[in-house]
């Protein structure tokens, strides 16, 4: 086997069906009509971007809204933050990026519950040019709860 074919093969396997499929099973992509805090994230490599709204009460998500315009593995991401996302508190969040993160570069292990559905993403560890577009929603959305917070701090 050719190198090239080798690459092209282990390219298809990082897409499997399991993540093509969250791709079509993406949760929570209509935009919050106002929400506490909206964050756009851009990863300048690939072109991906993800904008996310929240709504909290007394410091966890209870409203969550995406728009995702990324590669398969970063909607594929993207799929699973939603998925998970409604009822965490902001360290819940940090702790999931910040394993995502150890997971992908660091071979690390996969996200506790309920963020253990990044465990499809692991392929994706070799490939660190994929690693901006998977880590987007998780940094997206912690961003968001924090500034959330920081405006409710503000306020109040």
């Amino acid at each position: 086997m050719t190198e090239r074919a080798s690459g092209e093969t282990d390219l298809i396997k990082l897409y499997s069906q399991r993540i093509l499929a969250l791709t079509t099973e993406m949760p929570l992509t209509e935009r919050l009509a106002a929400p506490d805090a909206t964050v756009r994230r851009r990863a300048p490599l690939c072109g991906s971007t993800v904008t996310v709204d929240v709504t909290l009460d007394e410091g966890r998500v209870t409203g969550y809204g995406q728009d995702v315009k990324a590669c398969a593995l970063g909607q594929a991401a993207a799929a699973i933050v939603g998925g998970a996302v409604i009822g965490r508190d902001h360290e819940e969040l940090v702790q999931a990026r910040d394993q995502l993160r150890a997971m992908l570069a660091q071979d690390g292990p996969v996200p506790e519950a309920p963020f253990e559905g990044f465990e499809v993403l692991r392929p994706a560890r070799e490939y660190r040019n994929r690693h901006a577009s998977i880590l987007l929603a998780i940094e997206a959305v912690t961003q968001a709860v924090e500034e959330a917070e920081a405006q409710r701090s503000a306020a109040g």
